[in-house]
């Protein structure tokens, strides 16, 4: 039996493009939606005329909220009069409780249904079809932190690693204070890249100044002045480095570059160098990128993601085509995202090739391939080539212009599964980034599975971690930065006060924080008209999107890191 044509439907949503999406979805089924969007206004309008359904989309912005909105209708209008649907979003679990204490009818989550499923139970709903709420559903399931992100433990060789790294450092400091005709270059060399690599430096800098080079390490994404060296030193270690990589010793006033293979003894280990060579105004400066693969992540369990992010990666990782795409600023740990579903992805039933510059490290059993432009293997060029070595899944390490991205999609779209990184401040201005480079947003609409926004922040170390109550000033300081309903009332935080472990800088290790916009009926309707960056991710945080601040609040209040590197990272 169909409902009654012309039927009433209050829709309490304070997004427009949402509301009007489910209007219209509401309309198709023979139903009259009318839009409000304020709790104040909704209540307005079902006293002005009979109402068979109210739905309300949880946040609702404004007073009353939406709970306060159901509370009042209540008022008037018994449970056996009028059904109310709450929406809400996948991890609202407490709020869902809430909304069914006061009053409401049945809920639904956003994720889990799509405008389609959602227009469907209204008009249910508006037909007098109330079954019994399963209790699973209505039960509190606290989101919770898994326990090895609560549980930091340092790696088993770490303390081994430290001592190691103090020796090598002790030994090149030795090396200093010998005169200079019985300094080894090769050895200073040796045990520096030795040393960079105990400490977990992503990078060296070899920087000339008028009477000293300067070596700084980034370590945890933060630069360190490690060592002093003589500028009589200078031209010796840059021409040893330079015949590491293969470059010219006679060249010093061009740019260049160059790799090589560092191996080292204890523990025995090699991995890839790559070295850039400028000239600056007091000589050549070097920066060293160590491609080392230390990190101990081999699935998606091993990032710091909620059980709801997760989910939301893996139905992505799970569909046989589309896009998965990796947002973020340099240095956010994209490429490790990536890998990480690759290597979930990698059996021997599929082929899976990468199209990479550089190649970070080795993925037994995928082929990768290294963009060289001198060879007129671009991105763009590469990804043709490619589509013709039958391929189940894609990797590019960045898409970078508009012919790579119109491959991309139409590698998508013809039933590949594409992995890709782009350049964005956040999840939801992946969307419009790609239609700026001229894609048409039905494609967008149609091939984008998730975009995933990170950064990378520092960790707390485990060693040296104490206790913090932040006064009422720095309290009120962060009001000024995180939204009140997030801060609520947290005054206890954590610190590191500084240890050997961490080179007495509080921090050890990095993990990241999170943003993962789902792609679902209501964001592609936004896509397709062209909405900015701004309403999307309202959209996506009314599906059940965490933001970045919010995910990394959650983890500082875990103690895991500080809030001080929240602000750090955001605002960076």
């Amino acid at each position: 039996m169909a409902p009654a044509k012309g039927t009433r439907i209050l829709v309490i949503e304070d997004n427009a493009l949402m509301a009007q999406l489910l209007a219209e979805k509401i309309a198709n089924l023979g139903l009259t939606p009318v839009h409000a969007d304020t709790g104040e206004s909704g209540l307005t309008a079902l006293a002005a005329e009979p109402t068979a359904l109210v739905v309300i989309d949880f946040p609702l912005a404004g007073t009353p909220d939406g709970f306060a909105t159901i509370e009042r209708i209540r008022a008037d209008h018994p449970a056996g009069d009028l059904p109310i649907l709450a929406l809400f979003s996948a991890e609202d679990t407490d709020g869902m409780q809430k909304a069914t204490e006061l009053g409401a009818t049945e809920h639904l989550i956003k994720t889990e249904t799509n405008a389609d499923g959602i227009a469907t139970r209204i008009a249910e709903l508006a037909m007098g079809k109330t079954p019994a709420r399963k209790a699973a559903e209505t039960e509190p399931v606290k989101e919770t932190t898994k326990k090895k992100e609560e549980e930091q433990k340092p790696q088993p060789d770490e303390a081994g690693f430290v001592a190691r790294a103090k020796k090598l450092k002790d030994e090149v400091e030795r090396l200093l204070k010998l005169p200079e005709a019985d300094v080894s270059i090769i050895q200073i060399v040796d045990d520096m890249m030795s040393y960079a690599y105990m400490a977990r430096t992503s990078d060296i800098h070899l920087e000339p100044y008028e009477d000293r080079l300067v070596a700084r390490m980034r370590i945890d994404g933060i630069l360190n002045d490690i060592f002093v060296f003589p500028k009589s030193l200078h031209s010796g270690i840059v021409t040893r480095i330079k015949v590491l990589g293969g470059m010219r010793t006679d060249e010093h006033q061009a740019a260049q570059d160059g790799r090589f293979r560092m191996s080292i003894a204890d523990p025995e280990k090699q991995f890839d160098v790559r070295v850039s060579i400028v000239p600056t105004y007091y000589g050549e400066n070097a920066v060293l990128r160590l491609l080392a693969e230390q990190t101990t992540i081999d699935s998606l369990d091993d990032l710091a993601l909620t059980d709801v992010d997760r989910k939301k990666i893996r139905r992505a990782v799970q569909t046989p085509y589309g896009m998965i795409l990796a947002t973020g600023p340099t240095g956010s740990g994209k490429t490790t995202t990536l890998y990480t579903i690759l290597k979930e992805l990698n059996t021997r039933e599929i082929q899976i090739i990468t199209l990479e510059d550089p190649i970070e490290y080795s993925l037994e059993g995928v082929d990768q391939i290294q963009v060289n432009t001198r060879t007129g293997l671009t991105f763009a060029t590469g990804l043709r080539s490619i589509l013709r070595q039958d391929p189940n899944v894609i990797m590019v390490g960045e898409i970078r212009d508009e012919e790579t991205a119109s491959i991309a999609v139409n590698a998508a779209l013809t039933g590949h599964k594409l992995l890709a990184t782009l350049h964005t401040n956040d999840a939801a201005t992946t969307l419009p980034r790609l239609l700026d480079m001229g894609v048409e947003p039905f494609l967008v609409a149609s091939t984008v599975n998730v975009a995933m926004g990170q950064r990378l922040l520092r960790m707390i170390c485990q060693h040296c971690k104490v206790a913090r109550r932040i006064t009422e000033g720095e309290f009120n300081a962060l009001k000024e930065n995180i939204p009140a309903e997030l801060l609520d009332d947290h005054h206890d935080f954590f610190q590191g006060k500084g240890c050997d472990v961490c080179h007495h800088s509080g921090y050890h290790g990095r993990m990241g924080i999170y943003e993962i916009l789902e792609m679902n009926d209501f964001i592609r309707e936004a896509v397709m008209r062209h909405a900015d960056a701004g309403e999307i991710k309202k959209i996506a945080i009314k599906s059940g999107m965490t933001t970045l601040l919010e995910d990394g609040f959650r983890k500082a209040v875990a103690g895991l890191t500080t809030i001080e590197e929240i602000l750090r990272v955001i605002h960076e």
